[in-house]
């Protein structure tokens, strides 16, 4: 595993527990994250995800009551990777978010930079994919230059 598995990564951290926010926002920053960008609600993240560019983010399921899901289909939307973050022992996913990572609360340091790791990996790994199929059908044509001789040529 990398050193820094978020170096230069903006990271999204949704947590309406401010004492687990803080704790896991310092983490980030440990993991090399070049910034967290923290949200306690639902609009507040939704809101910060129509303002800033991220690369990953770590979603608390259960807010004060409100699930996190529509942040998580606003990440999905735009490709941005997730995992979510559960103090439920019994929490599942619903059928959109079986593929999902899943951090139970309390986790630790190297379980974080683990599932971070795996998901920045395997997010990476499609991009690569995509990036390459896509290379075999051309987007544009490349222009061809006169030369010198052809520019200033007149007929």
């Amino acid at each position: 595993m990398e050193a820094e598995p978020l170096a230069g990564r903006h990271i999204l951290l949704l947590e309406d527990e401010m004492m687990i926010l803080l704790m896991i926002e310092e983490m980030l920053i440990d993991l090399g994250g070049a910034s967290v960008t923290s949200a306690a609600t639902v609009d507040q993240a939704l809101t910060k995800i129509d303002r800033q560019v991220f690369d990953v983010a770590v979603l608390d399921v259960n807010l004060n009551g409100t699930k996190s899901y529509p942040v998580a289909e606003r990440l999905a939307a735009r490709g941005i990777p997730f995992v979510f973050s559960t103090g439920y022992s019994d929490h599942a996913p619903g059928d959109a978010y079986a593929d999902r990572p899943v951090l139970k609360k309390p986790f630790r340091y190297s379980q974080l930079a683990s599932a971070l790791s795996r998901l920045l990996s395997k997010h990476l790994d499609h991009d690569r994919h995509f990036i390459t199929k896509e290379r075999k059908k051309p987007c544009h044509r490349l222009l061809r230059l006169p030369s010198r001789d052809e520019a200033w040529s007149q007929d």
